[in-house]
């Protein structure tokens, strides 16, 4: 048990054994401790982890209500399609299917995702509208381009994948805009405080996350 405790530590204390969610690091920090510092950061990511848990599955179950209230309005009657926009970067409508981080689609979804806008670009040729390819997009809440999985890898072989900061400008014009939706979420946590004493060595993560997020 000693082993197995001391090698979940071992384990917990390198950055780079995470997926991190950005909307939920500082969120978790301050209900934990009430604030978002580093060693507050380093905490609320090595308890899931020690406890054999993950607060990114239940995000991840929660994103479509997220994603419900963030896009009202800019839902989409087509078929495999859940929002369009007109692009703040480009200025041409986008026919987007969302998704919630990096690693959210499994094989299968990839030839579901490529089909669903085939059909799109199909039925636009036959009613004479011009879609082009980089007009569907898939837009992935949250992340940079360097997590993205295989998946949505062979899927931008085909049609583009906007990730976190970069799908975040091109829907609202502003470039900050998700780091800005980051720090209001980790915000809320503050009025519902609720500090405990946390397990320990967690000071080696707290250094990366220094480095990396501050």
């Amino acid at each position: 048990v000693q082993n197995h405790i001391e090698g979940a530590c071992a384990r917990a204390s390198k950055l780079s054994e995470y997926n991190v969610n950005p909307f939920l690091f500082k969120y978790l920090a301050n209900f934990l401790t009430g604030n978002d510092d580093a060693e507050s950061i380093a905490r609320a990511l090595v308890l899931p982890r020690i406890l054999g848990s993950s607060i990114n599955t239940s995000f991840g179950m929660k994103i479509q209500s997220l994603i419900s209230t963030l896009f009202q309005g800019l839902g989409s009657t087509t078929q495999g399609i859940d929002i369009e926009f007109i692009d703040e970067v480009d200025g041409r409508k986008k026919y987007c299917q969302l998704k919630a981080g990096p690693n959210t689609i499994n094989h299968d979804d990839v030839k579901t995702i490529i089909d669903h806008f085939n059909g799109v670009r199909y039925l636009a040729r036959t009613n004479k509208l011009k879609i082009e390819l980089d007009d569907m997009i898939v837009g992935v809440v949250y992340g940079e381009t360097a997590e993205l999985s295989s998946h949505y890898k062979r899927i931008s072989e085909h049609y583009p994948v906007l990730i976190g900061q970069d799908f975040w400008h091109r829907l609202t014009g502003e470039k900050n805009f998700y780091f800005e939706l980051i720090d209001a979420l980790g915000e809320v946590a503050l009025e519902v405080d609720a500090s405990q004493v946390v397990e320990n060595t967690i000071q080696k993560l707290a250094i990366e996350i220094q480095a990396k997020y501050k």
